[in-house]
């Protein structure tokens, strides 16, 4: 692809860097940006620039916060009792978005993967345990992707949890095999938290 100009073939290099995003798309974002008010783009890049330097993770559940401490766990109407672990801050979001779960997060940040060189101390796993170990929550519910990598993971916190006294139950499996959480339709996934069964390790 020519560029009449360096700045704007440097801006479609860096937009395409984004997921989904391929340099035809990129161009017409780029071209799109050029044609706004200035006031606009700078916008923008301030929004990004901002969210990159000065957000955070929640200290307790390592969900994305603006303090150190989310508000989902400062919130005196979530149940302590029963946490749900997920892989990444989008399945937050998107069992947030059901509106059927009311208890607390602990993202785990990935899952683990050999092939990806990814191990159980790679993972916020160490800090659920912890967090088990307060004696505050009654029930874990794995909510990991029904992927051979979710599953492994869930088997490896079941395991890690076995002695603890809590319950350890998993997503109904409403959601197909080898599905994402965060492509699972809000009906579904709402469902599949209500509907929650002990998890087995057999």
């Amino acid at each position: 692809m020519n560029f009449p100009s360096k700045l704007i073939e440097d801006a479609v290099t860096e937009i395409s860097r984004l997921p989904g995003i391929g340099k035809k798309t990129a161009l017409r974002l780029a071209l799109h940006l050029l044609k706004q008010n200035e006031a606009v783009t700078e916008a923008l890049a301030l929004a990004i620039t901002r969210m990159r330097k000065e957000i955070s993770y929640c200290q307790t559940c390592h969900n994305i916060s603006d303090q150190e401490v989310c508000s989902i766990c400062q919130s005196h109407r979530r149940d302590r009792s029963i946490i749900c672990v997920v892989e990444d801050i989008r399945d937050v979001l998107a069992i947030e978005n059901t509106n059927q779960f009311s208890g607390l997060y602990h993202v785990l940040g990935g899952v683990i993967s050999p092939i990806q060189g990814i191990g159980p101390d790679d993972l916020k796993i160490e800090s659920l345990i912890f967090r088990i170990g307060t004696g505050e929550a009654k029930e874990v519910i794995l909510a990991l992707s029904a992927t051979m990598e979710g599953d492994t993971t869930s088997f490896y916190l079941s395991k890690r949890l076995k002695d603890s006294g809590v319950k350890v139950s998993t997503i109904a499996r409403g959601i197909p095999v080898g599905g994402e959480l965060e492509f699972t339709d809000e009906v579904t996934l709402g469902r599949s938290i209500l509907t929650r069964i002990n998890y087995s390790q057999d």
